[in-house]
């Protein structure tokens, strides 16, 4: 079955690339204010889109405070002091899913750990979505497939057998799963995109696709994915790329999301290989096939650097004296960014507890096999 034929369906509405769920992400853009909260809701809506999403942030669930400096769009920031300042009680989301609900849109909350997990479940949102770097995050997985959720599961600076993993884990509790392609870069060069991938992400696993665009063109990447069977486009959303916000450099403000929208709401109705044409005459034909790409899944160029780094691997909490037993409360499933170095895979975790180390591990640094 071709890829722009599959739905998947979250409530009583089900989507496909002839019917596009176009979702405003304003992951923490809100700045832990309710009132800009609000605000980006109103504009969200306003511009168009189906469903607007925040992220739930405990910065512990995500880093070791000896993550140091992490480049991003606005520059070198201390992230992990960034979360600490973006951290907001459960009630500001009961807040923002109704007044969300209030505007008929759909509400989507992306939590990070398990302690987020939770609250976003206790929520009870229609649909649930696991963010590129938390695919590897077994825990996690596991948890969310206990809720019996629809979920999006985002696929950037990954390899197809970690999606298998990942979708083992999903697949076992049987739940509804739409895969978004991703390029985890910000911003992610158009040209990386290699959308072909949703045909093979949804010829492989049999599931429908959506995608997840970090670039800074408003309709080039979301048309074309539409044209490969996106069932779903999901674009950073900001009152003004000017803000402060952590991912308002590379979002979209409310006039050009509106023109995506339409422009997606007008591809939706084309044939696609017609739409492809189209574009390639307004574009330019080899522009078009650079981000179409071979369909083949690698990681881009703008994601090398980042796997196993952007991704979750296990970190030591404190320092574990050499020939010291590891505890589990010694040991977290973190993203180790730039400074710190990469542990073992998180799937390790039970492997591992139990048993003496090698030798010292420093506070905040991967766990390796040689250390224990």
């Amino acid at each position: 079955m071709n890829s722009i034929d599959q739905g998947f369906t979250v409530g009583d509405k089900t989507y496909t690339a002839h019917q596009v769920l176009t979702i405003a992400e304003l992951g923490t853009s809100h700045a832990a204010d309710p009132v800009k909260a609000r605000e980006l809701i109103h504009a969200a809506a306003e511009s168009g889109a189906d469903c607007i999403k925040f992220q739930m942030v405990y910065a512990d669930e995500i880093l070791h405070p000896r993550t140091g400096a992490v480049s991003l769009p606005g520059g070198a920031i201390k992230l992990y002091e960034r979360f600490k300042r973006l951290e907001v009680d459960s009630q500001f989301f009961e807040e923002m899913k109704a007044f969300v609900e209030s505007r008929g849109r759909l509400f989507l909350c992306t939590p990070f750990g398990l302690r987020s997990a939770r609250e976003v479940q206790a929520l009870q949102p229609q649909v649930l979505k696991i963010a590129s770097p938390e695919l590897n995050y077994t825990k996690l997985l596991r948890e969310i497939a206990s809720y019996q959720r629809p979920v999006f599961l985002s696929t950037g600076v990954s390899k197809l057998g970690d999606i298998e993993e990942a979708l083992g884990i999903l697949g076992a509790a049987s739940i509804p799963v739409c895969l978004f392609h991703c390029v985890t870069s910000y911003p992610a060069p158009v040209t990386e995109y290699n959308l072909r991938i949703l045909n093979s992400l949804a010829s492989v696993f049999g599931l429908p696709v959506g995608l997840s665009d970090h670039s800074l063109d408003p309709e080039l990447v979301p048309v074309l994915g539409v044209a490969l069977g996106a069932g779903a486009i999901e674009k950073h959303f900001c009152l003004s790329r000017t803000d402060s916000g952590l991912d308002d450099p590379i979002a979209l403000a409310p006039a050009d999301f509106e023109r995506m929208v339409q422009a997606i709401r007008h591809a939706s109705t084309m044939d696609p290989a017609a739409l492809i044409e189209a574009i390639s005459q307004e574009r330019g034909a080899s522009l078009v096939q650079a981000v179409l790409g071979d369909g083949v899944k690698r990681l881009a160029p703008s994601e090398e650097a980042a796997y196993e780094r952007t991704n979750r691997s296990l970190h030591a909490l404190r320092d574990i004296q050499e020939g010291e037993r590891i505890s589990a409360d010694m040991v977290a499933a973190l993203r180790t960014e730039k400074l710190l170095r990469p542990g073992l895979p998180p799937s390790w975790e039970t492997r591992i507890i139990g048993r003496r180390a090698r030798t010292f591990i420093p506070a905040g640094e991967g766990i390796r096999f040689e250390d224990i």
